[in-house]
């Protein structure tokens, strides 16, 4: 495991202190309006598991830059790969002059991602670009048009991206139209699904309103996270995620992962596609890929990837050659260090944890996720409503008591979990007693 000093909660000042909040005036008069923070509290310094602000407060992160940091934040082995780059150069850009580290992550992707098929990847810099070339490769590779996506997706911000995404406010409102020929089908929500339905069965109502809709001789790819994120860290049932890709394979789509967020161990798996024996045809990564730096890459079966014309993939910053050499260091840490096995640990700690608060409280409608990614549905007592104020009421008072822990879901109404794989597990049950004390004054 990587060295880690001995901290704990810590708070000097309240949330947000003199300092954050003298700061947050600064920024509304320069910083546009609709660049949101969960909590206006300034970072300082970060490590595996908590954030320093500069007020001197010392926050539990259950966090990690939404999942980006799961190897630890400044990790060392991750900041000595990045200095040493950044000492011998910062930037060619590979359509000019490429570069090893490069080549080098495209190698570890191509061993580490499902499938002994031939894999090729190309590297760009945020989740949503790569979103984007995904599709352009499932266009190129099928001489078809049509994308679909499930309900609660979320695939990122630009155009395309949103179109994919469900969700309308904040992230679409307002800015339409969007890229065409993006349908949207039922996904697998078991705890809002009919009682007792299958995977299996709830991928053949998607499969069947797919074929009403749009028809399967239409569709380039059908695009799935292996575990809903932004729309609630929903695992779908057993079976679902393996018709659709029998589906596609029947008809010629891709099946295209994208686990920008499930990716990398934190579901106790490599890929959290894994827990369900499925192989796709593509994958999207970002996130954890870099260990807090931006990039993000698309993988997939050669035959598929090189029907992209030369100069069909390209982008200025895309595979940056100090984002390269932070991958190379952050997986190598994930290898060495055995995360997939932490996460899973991390996963034992807060399932026990989280379903014992369940049995306590009726507000908590349900504990789920993978390893180091767990969602708690906050309901009203008695019903299966959302109870998205009384979520941030409880994610309020955590962070007030020096917790950062954040929403999801479409109705805003999850508490997410994803803290780095290299937490502390005291400071993971501190984090955890904390909210147990906000559950016990806000919700009996």
């Amino acid at each position: 495991m990587p060295s880690v000093r001995p901290e704990q909660r810590h708070l000097s000042t309240e949330i947000p202190g003199p300092r954050s909040r003298a700061l947050e005036e600064r920024r509304r008069s320069v910083v546009a309006r609709g660049v949101g923070s969960a909590v206006p509290v300034y970072a300082a310094a970060a490590g595996p598991g908590l954030l320093h602000d500069i007020d001197g407060n010392a926050l539990i992160d259950l966090a990690s830059g939404l999942g980006v940091t799961a190897v630890g934040n400044a990790a060392p082995q991750v900041v000595d790969a990045i200095r040493e780059q950044a000492g011998r150069f910062t930037h060619t850009c590979v359509l000019t002059s490429p570069y090893s580290g490069y080549v080098e992550v495209c190698e570890e992707l191509a061993s580490l991602v499902p499938g002994a098929h031939a894999k090729r990847s190309v590297l760009l810099s945020t989740g949503a670009e790569a979103v984007e070339n995904a599709v352009k490769v499932a266009r190129a590779a099928t001489g078809r048009t049509a994308i679909v996506a499930l309900d609660h997706a979320y695939h990122g911000r630009t155009n395309l991206a949103l179109g994919l995404t469900a969700k309308n406010a904040p992230f679409k409102q307002g800015f339409g139209p969007f890229a065409p020929d993006i349908h949207r089908i039922p996904t697998s929500y078991p705890y809002r699904d009919p009682e007792g339905m299958t995977g299996e069965q709830a991928a053949r109502r998607a499969l069947e309103a797919l074929d009403r809709q749009v028809g399967g001789d239409n569709v380039a790819a059908v695009v799935v996270e292996p575990i809903q994120g932004e729309g609630g860290f929903i695992v779908p049932a057993p079976g679902f995620l393996s018709a659709l890709q029998e589906w596609c394979l029947e008809h010629g789509a891709l099946f295209i992962a994208d686990e920008i967020q499930t990716g990398f161990c934190r579901t106790g798996a490599w890929f959290a596609c894994e827990h369900e024996d499925v192989v796709p045809d593509l994958v999207i990564t970002a996130k954890a890929l870099a260990g807090g730096l931006p990039l993000s890459a698309v993988t997939g079966r050669a035959e598929l990837m090189d029907a992209v014309q030369l100069g069909g993939f390209g982008g200025t910053y895309g595979g940056n050659p100090v984002a390269c050499a932070a991958a190379l260091a952050a997986i190598d840490v994930m290898r060495t260090h055995k995360l997939t096995e932490r996460a899973q640990a991390i996963g034992t700690t807060l399932f026990t944890r989280l379903d014992a608060l369940a049995g306590r409280h009726e507000a908590v409608g349900e504990v789920r996720g993978r390893g180091a990614m767990v969602g708690v549905e906050i309901v009203r007592p008695g019903s299966t409503l959302p109870d998205p104020e009384l979520a941030q009421r409880l994610v309020k008072a955590c962070q007030a008591r020096g917790v950062l822990l954040l929403t999801a879901g479409t109705h805003g109404n999850v508490l997410r979990f994803l803290p780095s794989l290299v937490i502390p597990l005291p400071l993971l049950a501190d984090a955890i007693d904390v909210l147990e004390e906000c559950c016990a004054e806000l919700m009996d």
